[in-house]
């Protein structure tokens, strides 16, 4: 290798590190200053292919983030002139200036709060919203979550593109929202994360991108933003509580294994100690909300010696208060079951058979609580629904060993 593609590869090096780093911060700073999703992340990704250029030929800046910003600043003002946009090209032109003028660059403003409420939007189809967060904030490339997805590249690109004329065409607004709007944006806000968390949580074991490790990133930089907050710190708790076990969810024999049946030598006790710490503050504030309830559920099936279900079933029970969704019903037909309330248990699910047709944890749910109630043929039917409907290999296995034991 030469000289010079040993020098080209430390410094793609050194870009991805910044970036990898600072990519969200500078893609908020940027949005904020030019009221524009696509805008910033055309100009930002410019500013890149400049700095593998420039740092080339003369190393690194002192500050990489100040350059590429200072940068991204002239590439959008050139995009502007370009497209004749006078009066935001008068504004970026006098951002522009300002920032040229600063031998030493002022810290970047930290505005992500801004863009994470951006790319949570109600208004945007959640699918979307986790797709626009991952990309913007996080920067995962569009490939890489076209992966997560099963989707194609081109065909997530697509969506991308509309989720940001979306907010540009709407208006929406690129703010914290306001008193009034903040408990329902707060929880589209979590539930986006969540489900980024839930993506990674059953992701491949080969998935080269850790979709739980950016959720967490996610849930303690809204934590640091938006302080003592507790349905925040309820999330955060869910997730490092459900990560703790994370290495244990399969066994020895490729099968996935419920939190009843795991080694719990395998469980991360510093994450276990940071979700029930979480989780005890977050109730302390006395503002029960959803991912408060749930990281509580979470707790208790970690209990010793096993899970406490009498206390799942109550805390499945105020759940269903604040969400009665199809899916909390599924899992508060759990707790009955594993309560020996296997009557009611069976009549919630007969209810959700069809709404939940497609839904693989239906199938899978039912056939466990047929198996208790003593009616093996239906539950082998069960079984075999929830198999086929079933996307990773590992649930394919343990869901076959317990068609197996009916036999």
């Amino acid at each position: 290798m030469t000289s010079a593609s040993a020098q080209a590869i430390a410094v793609s090096q050194r870009l991805e590190a910044v970036l990898r780093r600072d990519r969200g911060r500078l893609m908020a700073a940027l949005t904020y200053k030019l009221g524009s999703l696509q805008l910033a992340e055309d100009a930002l990704q410019e500013a890149c292919i400049s700095a593998l250029g420039h740092w080339g030929r003369e190393g690194p800046p002192q500050s990489p983030q100040g350059w590429l910003i200072r940068v991204a600043f002239r590439k959008a003002l050139d995009r502007l002139r370009a497209e004749g946009r006078d009066a935001e090209r008068e504004a970026a032109m006098h951002l522009v200036n300002e920032l040229l003028g600063q031998d030493d660059p002022e810290p970047i403003p930290d505005e992500r709060l801004r863009l994470i409420f951006t790319c949570c939007h109600p208004a945007l189809e959640l699918k979307s919203r986790v797709a626009l967060t991952l990309r913007t904030v996080c920067g995962l490339a569009t490939g890489e979550i076209a992966r997560l997805f099963l989707d194609q590249e081109s065909t997530m690109g697509q969506r991308l593109s509309r989720a940001k004329a979306k907010i540009a065409q709407a208006g929406i607004a690129y703010v914290v929202p306001p008193p009034e709007q903040w408990g329902e944006r707060l929880q589209a806000v979590l539930t986006t994360i969540y489900l980024i968390f839930t993506t990674g949580y059953t992701a491949a074991p080969d998935e080269p991108r850790d979709l739980c490790r950016e959720a967490l990133f996610l849930a303690r930089l809204l934590d640091a933003l938006c302080p003592e907050q507790a349905e925040i710190e309820g999330a955060l708790a869910l997730m490092l509580l459900a990560d703790a076990r994370r290495e244990a969810r399969v066994g020895a024999d490729g099968a996935t294994l419920p939190p009843a049946e795991q080694d719990r030598a395998r469980w991360c006790p510093v994450k276990e100690a940071e979700g029930r710490q979480r989780l005890d503050a977050a109730l302390r504030r006395k503002r029960a909300g959803p991912f408060q309830i749930q990281a509580a559920i979470s707790a208790c099936q970690m209990a010793e010696p096993g899970p406490d279900w009498p206390q799942i079933l109550h805390l499945y029970t105020a759940l269903l208060l604040l969400e009665p969704t199809p899916v909390v019903r599924l899992n508060h037909a759990v707790a009955l079951a594993e309560n020996g309330l296997l009557p009611a248990a069976l009549a919630t699910l007969e209810d959700l058979r069809e709404v939940l047709a497609d839904f693989q944890p239906f199938h899978a749910t039912y056939a466990a609580v047929l198996a208790k109630a003593g009616h093996s043929a239906a539950a082998k039917l069960a079984y075999e629904q929830a198999i086929t409907l079933a996307s990773l290999e590992s649930d394919r296995q343990f869901l076959a060993s317990q068609s197996a034991r009916l036999n």
